[in-house]
């Protein structure tokens, strides 16, 4: 199990020492790589980046444009960067910066100017939105594709509105309302109720005794719900734990830390038994410009596209135009859905038979759209909004337009969390006899496959073979989400300069965390 806030310190400590340690273990192969990259690149560069980059600008219709994309630590952000980068544009990448942490994504040969922002507060936007707005000033940016984490998306809008009140740029982002509308999960579900989609039963609870008359109706109705705070809050984040129990005293012992009230809400929604799944789209004006759907968890750390014609892609497409053209030509921005699809549906031959259950929605750009590496015409979806024409439809008229879908998208997973996980942690697991099992901390507690469950609680010689030999499948055969061969610092950054700076800071400060999300740089904690 993850390490929690009364874990003792010396455990966190160790989990960073390990970790700083295996950085430094692996930092001559990676080094070597590096090095093998900056060589063979010229020769193994994408096509797009020798020759197809002076046929557009060739063109006619081809305009070069400047473009920002905040975010460019994270996957999403700098594989984002690296298409437009490809397509020929001059790219600005701008990211919060801490700690002496710098982000790999500054070090991407894809930009052409980086950025460091002022991080929004939490009663505060201000300075971040002044220092967006500078950098667009400055670089007379013409498209500002947000690539924010959780914590921004409200700050995020509030630039939106005045990136475009007070420049001539567009932003690839909703405004305040309609963000804060999606962002959270109460909000999100009354919307979609009222657009007449299906959504699991979603309460927000503001008081013990509503929660208690909550779960007595559960009973009676045979349903579980699983809590979750309003706010954000990484302790509980992961608590997938369903509610009530058998016994009233226990789901009341259970339940005694939740302190929900009218200024601290927690939401209880119900449990649907069945797998889950998660989307990536651009909506530009009401209208779906891209979209890819991919099986999931809740730390997603490996991503494989459905087929675009497959049943549950189809299905999940048409939630997202019915969605996306309720809200009209002023809906532009990200869309990403998580959902959950009962067993008995889930394997339909007609997408209208099959049902979803929309669990959250995140007004933002998802790691998936790392699957679109290959598919250069989502560029142009995205530049379609500095078409001055109009060509949004009216609220509530669903597209007929066919969106951009990956091309040929590759499997992607994080070579150095499959390490911890199929590696490591079981080595760590079959000496658990002889050393503190609390270590097994470092691992995330939830990836896309099964085996990671059985090396981490069957401690023997065969977790060991079957953890290396999936290990081995993933590098042979997957690509790493942050890795290019014509790009390959951001990937040697991310693992010898970004995160052991991260974790440095954690050891000397006593910041005490429960896991990390490589793609996102995401540290949960305690």
């Amino acid at each position: 199990m993850p390490l929690d806030k009364d874990s003792p310190y010396y455990l966190h400590l160790l989990q960073n020492i390990s970790l700083l340690t295996l950085s430094l273990i692996f930092l001559p192969i990676d080094t070597f790589i590096l090095l093998w990259s900056l060589i063979l690149r010229p020769s193994l560069a994408p096509h797009a980046s020798r020759d197809a980059i002076s046929k557009m600008q060739s063109s006619p219709t081809f305009k070069r444009r400047t473009i920002l994309v905040t975010g460019v630590g994270m996957t999403k952000g700098l594989a984002l960067a690296r298409s437009f980068h490809l397509a020929g544009h001059r790219i600005i990448g701008a990211d919060f910066e801490a700690h002496g942490a710098l982000v790999c994504g500054r070090v991407s040969r894809s930009l052409d100017a980086f950025y460091p922002m002022q991080k929004p507060t939490a009663t505060s936007s201000a300075g971040y939105v002044s220092s967006l707005l500078s950098i667009i000033q400055r670089e007379h940016v013409d498209l500002w594709v947000s690539c924010s984490g959780v914590a921004s998306a409200v700050s995020d809008g509030e630039a939106k509105e005045a990136v475009e009140a007070q420049t001539a740029c567009k932003a690839i982002q909703y405004d305040v309302a309609t963000t804060s509308m999606l962002h959270e999960k109460h909000t999100f579900i009354e919307r979609t109720q009222a657009l007449g989609l299906t959504v699991p039963e979603t309460h927000v609870v503001t008081s013990r005794a509503q929660l208690r008359d909550i779960f007595a109706d559960a009973k009676v109705k045979g349903i579980q719900y699983i809590l979750k705070t309003v706010a954000m809050d990484d302790a509980n984040r992961g608590n997938m734990t369903l509610l009530p129990f058998a016994s009233d005293a226990e789901t009341e012992k259970h339940t005694a830390r939740i302190n929900a009230s009218e200024a601290n809400p927690w939401i209880a929604q119900q449990f649907i038994s069945g797998r889950e799944y998660c989307t990536h789209a651009l909506v530009i004006r009401g209208q779906v410009k891209v979209f890819v759907a991919s099986p999931s968890l809740e730390l997603l750390m490996h991503y494989i596209a459905l087929p675009s014609e497959s049943p549950l892609s189809l299905a999940m497409l048409a939630f997202t135009r019915t969605f996306a053209a309720a809200h009209g030509e002023s809906f532009t921005g990200h869309l990403s859905f998580d959902f959950l699809v009962e067993p008995e549906s889930e394997h339909a031959k007609d997408p209208k038979n099959i049902t979803l259950y929309p669990i959250e929605c995140n007004p933002r750009a998802h790691t998936a759209v790392a699957l679109f590496n290959d598919t250069p015409e989502m560029v142009g979806a995205y530049l379609s909004l500095l078409d001055r024409r109009r060509t949004g439809l009216e609220a509530g008229e669903v597209q007929a337009e066919t969106p951009v879908v990956p091309r040929a998208p590759q499997k992607y997973h994080w070579m150095g969390h499959d390490l911890v996980a199929f590696c490591v942690m079981p080595i760590i697991a079959a000496l658990r006899p002889f050393v503190t099992a609390a270590s097994t901390s470092i691992v995330p507690s939830n990836t896309t496959n099964t085996a990671t469950t059985s090396t981490e609680t069957d401690p023997n010689p065969q977790s060991i073979i079957a953890g290396l030999r999936l290990f081995a499948d993933y590098a042979m055969t997957w690509k790493d989400g942050t890795y290019e061969v014509w790009d390959p610092l951001p990937w040697w950054w991310l693992y010898h300069v970004y995160w052991p700076m991260q974790f440095a800071y954690a050891a000397v400060t006593g910041v005490r965390w429960s896991r990390v999300n490589v793609s996102t740089t995401k540290m949960f904690l305690c």
